[in-house]
């Protein structure tokens, strides 16, 4: 069997790709990587407000934040959806404020069957003493960005947010009775 021009071609260019390095996903420009550990990191830095102080870990301090934040009383299952956590990790943070008087059920108006969530006065006083001192903690931790910049963050954010239909404001969640 004699070769040709173009088999010799076909064989070189083989060669060639083999030879060469397949590209790969660098973590540190994936964006997702990048959210996902900024993420963890802020969240760990502002748990030492919640944790060291009171003793309570991130899944309780989301269940206290939600509810601090909201005028009504929620469901777990709306406060898991809201934080985007596992439903059981929602549920054993429930177990552990409601043991510690932090938050109380309170029976559902439109369902006699489900109960929702509220603080209690001394969940409300925790909560109130706690969200000045995380808001200083972000503006520590946004202090490497201008004005301007921190701006621009909370757009881009939001515009990531909408292009995966997240709510973004407690107005709309009510409006759209999401969660």
């Amino acid at each position: 069997m004699t070769r040709t021009s173009s088999d010799t071609a076909l064989k070189a260019r083989d060669v060639d790709e083999s030879s060469r390095p397949k590209p790969r996903l660098d973590l540190f420009k994936f964006v997702p990587f990048r959210l996902n550990r900024l993420a963890a990191e802020v969240s760990a830095a502002l748990a030492v407000e919640y944790q060291e102080r009171h003793g309570l870990d991130i899944p309780a301090w989301r269940v206290l934040a939600t509810l601090g934040f909201r005028n009504d009383a929620c469901s777990a299952q709306f406060i898991a959806q809201c934080t985007r956590t596992h439903k059981s990790t929602i549920s054993r943070a429930v177990t552990t404020l409601l043991n510690e008087a932090l938050i109380e059920r309170v029976e559902n108006e439109a369902d006699r069957r489900e109960f929702r969530l509220r603080l209690t006065r001394k969940g409300r006083a925790l909560y109130e003493e706690l969200f000045p001192q995380l808001l200083r903690r972000e503006d520590e931790i946004l202090a490497c960005l201008s004005a301007q910049e921190r701006k621009q963050l909370s757009t881009l954010l939001g515009k990531i947010e909408q292009s995966l239909d997240l709510i973004q404001t407690s107005a709309e969640a009510d409006a759209k009775q999401a969660y």
